[in-house]
């Protein structure tokens, strides 16, 4: 929905804040949704059903924008929709993780098909949007939807290993000092993002590019992504932790100043999307890796679900909504170079808080 759902909204006469806020509706579910999904799944031992569910009534709540196209029905959709569309992410990355049992740096080639998937729907919709209305989006994105509930089917459950923690206060494990500044640094990396997830394509249509070479762009970036994800193991034996993500924060400062300040050059719009790659790549595998050395046993669901409440949740919220007030009122190039100083901030957090010897920081052997 990222790409083009942005360009629909626009197609029915909403504006800026109109439309930053329907898009946060995406990331406002997040705070609380994937936590009361996660706690569900933690005290039941199973997390395939609650993801088969979840993805159901996505698809049901989904169906009703042929319905109407109010701002208040679309709200109402979006927010049904975003409540259990956002139970899946972390439930299945748990899973993912509790299925690889101690060969954990090999979750990015795994996690590399749903950025393949992606670069397939971007590729394809921009191209059938250049030639067809924007109402065909809603069609498309029910179909993929509805491939997201069929092959939900075929996912294998995975036992839940207990460990020592099993017996200790998930609150406990959440007010130590690392995860604390762990997640702030998450939440502003997801803050920074903000403005790219909702107003990027806009910027570029507004640049003069066309549907299928915003489609390309954003392709350009997920597979700059896949890159990362399949080199992921040997990155992680070679750099810890710590160093990954210090290295993704600094990448973001110069990809949304590149982006705010350079987006009419096409060179520069091509290497500020390969930047997708630390960005978003190697954060994102170095981010769930770090989560699931500090969340253990019986406290996975709830550390993944908290980790997407506190980033794509919150700070997706926050990044979307900031965009869509400074969007008209203070351009594009001030709302990016915000954007900037969140990554920056992310930067510090990680510099500042989280030691070379912190034990689930350090470099795999």
């Amino acid at each position: 929905m990222a790409p083009y759902w942005g360009l629909y909204l626009k197609s029915l006469d909403f504006n800026a804040f109109q439309i930053g806020l329907l898009m946060s509706l995406l990331g406002l579910m997040r705070i609380f949704a994937p936590n009361i999904w996660g706690w569900l799944a933690d005290h039941r031992g199973k997390r395939v059903p609650i993801v088969q569910l979840a993805a159901l009534l996505s698809l049901i709540a989904f169906s009703g924008v042929f319905f109407g196209n109010s701002f208040l029905w679309l709200f109402l959709v979006m927010a049904t929709m975003s409540f259990f569309w956002s139970a899946s992410l972390p439930l299945v990355e748990a899973t993912t993780l509790s299925h690889l049992g101690d060969r954990t740096e090999r979750y990015g080639r795994i996690r590399l098909w749903g950025s393949i998937g992606f670069i397939a729907s971007v590729l394809f919709l921009g191209h059938a949007l250049d030639l067809l209305p924007i109402s065909f989006l809603p069609w498309a994105i029910l179909g993929m939807m509805t491939g997201l509930v069929f092959f939900s089917r075929f996912i294998p459950e995975a036992q839940v290993m207990p460990h020592d923690s099993d017996l200790t206060p998930v609150w406990h494990l959440i007010r130590q000092p690392v995860v604390l500044a762990f997640f702030s640094a998450c939440f502003f990396s997801a803050v920074a993002h903000g403005p790219y997830y909702i107003f990027y394509s806009i910027y570029l249509v507004d640049h003069g590019y066309s549907k299928s070479a915003v489609g390309w762009l954003w392709a350009l970036g997920v597979l700059s992504e896949i890159a990362v994800f399949v080199w992921m193991p040997h990155i992680m034996k070679r750099f810890s932790l710590r160093q990954i993500l210090l290295a993704s924060f600094f990448l973001g400062i110069v990809r949304f100043l590149l982006i705010a300040w350079g987006i009419g050059a096409i060179g520069i719009a091509i290497f500020a999307q390969i930047l997708h790659a630390a960005t978003f790549g190697a954060y994102q595998a170095a981010a769930v890796e770090v989560i699931h050395r500090l969340f253990r046993g019986k406290h996975q669901a709830k550390g993944q679900g908290l980790f997407n409440s506190l980033s794509f949740g919150l700070g997706g919220t926050i990044g979307g909504l900031y965009s869509a007030y400074t969007w008209d009122g203070l351009g594009a190039q001030i709302t990016f170079s915000i954007a900037a100083g969140c990554s920056a901030i992310s930067l510090v957090l990680i510099y500042r808080w989280l030691r070379n010897d912190e034990p689930s920081l350090t470099r795999q052997e």
